[in-house]
């Protein structure tokens, strides 16, 4: 039975490191108290919001992880550049901000032009998608301190300071939608590649999945990203649309279990999902070959749900419909409850 921890990731050391980052880094915060980009602390968040006077500026970080991995050995690089802007963009939205610019940084252990090229031209037609800027990068040739190569992004952002969503007007009852995913993104990647190397060998990216793909086109679908599906329903900086989107979740590392509490918790509520998405049918094939349990699944891939957003029973219907006129499928998922707990 194979688990994420022995593909080499431990979700639970990676929570505790996360904090222990977390707690260093609101060290910081004392050092622009009072001043212009002085910190907001948000337990939880998915991005850091500095105030900047009339509005917060927003800024976070991740990366493609292991999914590069794929990329390299397919040589096949133009995707990746929708998988990094989804990490980001779709973090930070989670706050409710307009993403503004990505920059990004790629180390390798050494400089690959057919690389590059693929790289930066997925990143520039995601950017031009979401209407977002990369004023700049870096490329670093690390040489043997590397096994491969690691692409990274921070994204930058703002939001009015009165359309910030941090669930606060969240209540029992309230309706959970989640937003369809269109492949694995880029969690999970390390359990997926233990599996299928165990499975199929060293060479399992040119292994067929149908009669139309093999798995390693499978893995390397690219990211739904939904920051500008999501700014169609909420508004861009300076338009004062109405919504009613109470809180939105990115189900990134963790699954479901590990990134709803984020949201839910902290004001006093958990969740109960009773009509989840149908997971992808590769999804539910890599859990027969690994014998992957459900509970591990749903701690290391997203399951077929992006992203969830709350809001009020009476606008979920709407909400639906106008993801659907940006290309976002959605349902309502389940509903908030009391307490803590995320029940399945």
């Amino acid at each position: 039975m194979a688990t994420y921890k022995e593909s080499g990731v431990d979700v639970e050391l990676g929570d505790k490191c996360s904090r222990l980052a977390y707690e260093a880094a609101k060290g910081t915060f004392a050092g622009r108290a009072g001043m212009m980009g002085q910190p907001v602390t948000d337990e939880g968040g998915f991005a850091g919001l500095l105030d900047m006077g009339e509005f917060y500026l927003v800024q976070n970080d991740d990366g493609v992880g292991t999914k590069i991995e794929v990329a390299e050995k397919m040589r096949k690089f133009d995707t990746l550049g929708y998988d990094l802007m989804a990490m980001v963009v779709d973090d930070a939205i989670c706050m409710g901000a307009e993403v503004i610019s990505v920059t990004n940084t790629l180390d390798s252990p050494g400089l690959d032009a057919e690389m590059v090229e693929g790289l930066m031209k997925g990143l520039q037609a995601a950017a031009l998608e979401q209407k977002i800027v990369v004023p700049g990068g870096e490329l670093a040739e690390l040489g043997d301190a590397l096994n491969g190569a690691v692409w990274n992004a921070t994204a930058v952002g703002i939001v009015a300071k009165n359309r910030v969503l941090n669930g606060t007007d969240i209540k029992v009852g309230d309706a959970i939608i989640g937003l369809k995913s269109e492949g694995i993104r880029s969690n999970g990647l390390s359990l997926i590649r233990k599996i299928l190397n165990d499975a199929f060998g060293d060479n399992w990216v040119s292994e067929k999945y149908d009669d139309e793909r093999t798995w390693g086109e499978v893995i390397l679908t690219p990211s739904k990203i939904y920051h500008a599906a999501i700014l169609n329903v909420i508004g861009r900086y300076g338009e004062s649309k109405e919504h009613a989107i109470k809180g939105i979740v990115h189900n990134t590392g963790g699954g479901i279990r590990g990134n709803l509490p984020r949201l839910l918790k902290k004001h006093g509520f958990g969740a109960k999902l009773d009509s989840l998405i149908e997971p992808h049918d590769f999804m539910l094939k890599l859990m027969e070959l690994g014998q992957v349990t459900s509970e591990e699944a749903y701690k290391a891939w997203n399951m077929g749900v992006g992203m969830m957003m709350v809001t009020g029973v009476e606008a979920a219907d709407g909400v639906i419909a106008s993801l659907a006129k940006e290309g976002v499928e959605a349902q309502v998922i389940g509903h908030v409850i009391d307490g803590a707990e995320i029940q399945f």
